[in-house]
């Protein structure tokens, strides 16, 4: 965890890589606790659903993953009269359960809690309720106004028993994304089915050898084939209840597709972050399935893809299939800690970014979970002229998430590094590890005291 401290001449680098967009850099030692957050809430009064610590003037502290770091300083920038503490931490990536572990610190030392925070997860208010770390966010600190330009279902996963604990970020919905002038150079189109995706890829095998249709080797790989495949992996119905099973047809299907493009390598399985993929696979993408921040993250700032080449279009949909679904990867969410002596300004930074046209409309590198934030947003993205052709693809795609794979405590990721992906670079096929992808999730879930369903 690193420390910024806002001044005229100094300049702060970010990630260009995934790392950035949902991590950013790895948690190191906490400079200072204390400076970290604010005390406990003796003192205070009971006001919009909790009881409140008593305030003060001090700095309001946020912690932030290295993205988010530029919005962050955006604010300061626009608001010199607040005191800002910045953090940067690693944005719980990859399920890293850095900011709970800090919290159950934090709650036995009574101080440190950061006032606002971004996590890249989007279950972290199934720990921070209990933890008594969120605060209710409608019940008087967030107007009804303004919570109700939220796309449609996008606060769902920070919804408990009717109240919200955090506001979503962004939407991570999976398009399919590609290369508009080489996919006209070899005179191919677009694929609308995943049946067309799997024989386009067959085709590329056999006629651009060392070209690819996607990748399958990042922790989150699941997240955007079997969630679209409306794999029932991951299906939360309540609380603590987890509904499990990897081996459907569902699973199996996109299980096999993958496994015959890994096979003849049109599929990469070096993880579109990679030190391998950057080097040797950056020109040679012609077709990738992935979420709505690939479009800047991973091809203009990752692989340094040149304008006017990479256009979006739907994620293919299984043959037959009346009711198109995607997957998600990330998005993230903000959580005010109901700890904060500085509530005012928290929740006037919590609007701020999470709803203002000056970041989330105009510079956020995904696509804003506001609305309004969003028409703008994608009105920015056109105007930049770094797309090939319109964006509608990812709003169309924001409202077709399919709903049955939840944001339980356990990390999906998190279970995928530790089973799925060593075996495929032992050259393992996903479909085989299937039963030991399940067998894992259930360990997961019982683990954090899911009951799970088979």
């Amino acid at each position: 965890m690193s420390v910024y401290k806002p001044s005229a001449d100094q300049e702060t680098g970010t990630s260009r890589r995934r790392a950035a967009l949902l991590a950013g850099c790895a948690a190191t030692v906490l400079l200072t606790v204390t400076a970290c957050g604010g005390g406990g809430t003796t003192g205070g009064t009971t006001k919009d659903g909790f009881a409140q610590a008593a305030q003060d003037k001090g700095a309001l502290t946020v912690w932030v993953d290295a993205t988010r770091l530029a919005a962050a300083k955006q604010y300061q920038a626009s608001h010199p009269d607040v005191k800002l503490h910045i953090v940067s931490y690693d944005g719980d990536a990859n399920g890293s359960n850095y900011l709970q572990t800090k919290v159950q610190l934090f709650n036995r030392t009574g101080k440190g809690w950061p006032d606002v925070v971004f996590s890249s997860q989007n279950n972290e208010a199934s720990w921070a309720v209990d933890a008594g770390f969120a605060a209710p966010l409608n019940k008087g600190l967030i107007p009804d106004a303004t919570l109700g330009g939220f796309a449609k279902g996008a606060n769902d996963v920070c919804t408990v028993d009717g109240t919200l604990y955090c506001l979503r970020n962004d939407l991570s919905q999976a398009v399919l994304w590609y290369n508009a002038p080489l996919l006209k150079q070899f005179g191919y189109t677009v694929p609308t089915t995943w049946e067309q995706y799997q024989a386009l890829g067959e085709k590329v095998a056999k006629e651009h050898p060392g070209y690819l249709v996607g990748d399958a080797g990042d922790t989150f790989t699941p997240e955007i084939y079997m969630w679209a495949s409306k794999c029932g992996a991951n299906h939360i119905t309540g609380p603590k209840a987890v509904s499990v099973n990897t081996t459907s047809e569902a699973c199996t299907k996109m299980a096999k597709l993958l496994d015959v493009l890994i096979k003849n390598k049109s599929m990469s399985i070096s993880g579109v972050f990679s030190t391998d993929f950057t080097k040797n696979k950056a020109h040679k993408v012609l077709l990738m399935p992935g979420p709505a921040w690939y479009g800047g993250a991973v091809f203009e700032s990752g692989l340094k893809t040149p304008a006017k080449q990479i256009a979006v279009a739907p994620i293919p949909q299984w043959q037959g299939d009346t009711a198109p679904s995607t997957g998600n990867v990330g998005g993230g969410t903000w959580l005010l800690s109901k700890h904060s002596t500085h509530l005012k300004a928290a929740t006037d930074f919590l609007k701020w970014v999470t709803t203002d046209n000056a970041y989330q409309g105009t510079k956020a590198p995904g696509f804003p979970a506001y609305a309004p934030a969003a028409e703008n947003w994608l009105k920015a993205q056109a105007a930049s002229g770094y797309f090939a052709g319109d964006l509608t693809a990812l709003k169309d795609a924001s409202s077709q998430v399919w709903s049955d794979w939840g944001s339980g405590q356990f990390s999906q990721e998190a279970i995928w590094a530790a089973t799925v992906k060593p075996a495929l670079t032992q050259g393992k096929t996903i479909e085989s590890m299937l039963p030991a992808w399940q067998d894992s999730i259930v360990k997961y879930a019982q683990a954090d005291g899911y009951k799970v369903a088979k």
